[in-house]
């Protein structure tokens, strides 16, 4: 965490958590979600227009990633000074960038081993890792799939909906919070 973001909590320890605004596509891409785009429905529902707005300004998305993190509940967000800003998962919290050596990369430049390869029914590869579950960024498919051929990664099958339990994450905050408000 930023020490800048750190010291901001110090400083207004009660602002309010923000819902809906911040989403995370399967490539890793940002989306800033105004009050048209949460209107159409959620990040992940396909409807045109309901993802919002890629980011596009590399220091603001540098600033997200550096301040990206997980709550008790699995919820992941972003922290914004004082203000905790949730992010809307398309599918996973961790977007993984595969190499032509193998080597497992996250959307923010992390780097990690994968412990376990998984493959749902509609094609889209996971990759489990110490930093936890995330899908494979499509441009590197090739070097996920010279992987598994080579036997570096075992797949494994599983149903997409069974993820978000199973590897104790969130996709949508603020669904969550709106089920927990009631």
């Amino acid at each position: 965490m930023d020490a800048i973001v750190a010291q901001a909590m110090q400083k207004w320890p009660n602002v309010p958590h923000c819902y809906g605004w911040l989403g995370l596509d399967t490539r890793g891409n940002w989306y800033m979600r105004d009050d048209a785009a949460q209107a159409l429905g959620a990040f992940a529902s396909g409807v045109p227009g309901a993802k919002g707005s890629m980011l596009k300004h590399d220091k603001l998305i540098a600033f997200i990633e550096r301040n990206y993190a997980c709550d008790s509940l699995g919820q992941w967000y972003f922290q914004n000074g004082p203000q905790r800003v949730y992010v809307e998962l398309e599918a996973t919290p961790w977007v993984w960038r595969v190499d032509s050596a193998q080597h497992v990369c996250a959307h923010n430049g992390q780097a990690t081993q994968c412990l376990a390869a998984l493959v749902d029914s509609q094609g889209f590869l996971y990759l489990h890792t110490p930093l936890g579950l995330g899908v494979v960024h499509t441009q590197d498919m090739v070097h996920a799939a010279e992987a598994i051929a080579s036997d570096l990664w075992t797949l494994t099958e599983v149903e997409r909906a069974d993820l978000p339990h199973r590897y104790g994450y969130v996709t949508s905050p603020q669904a969550a919070q709106a089920d927990r408000l009631g």
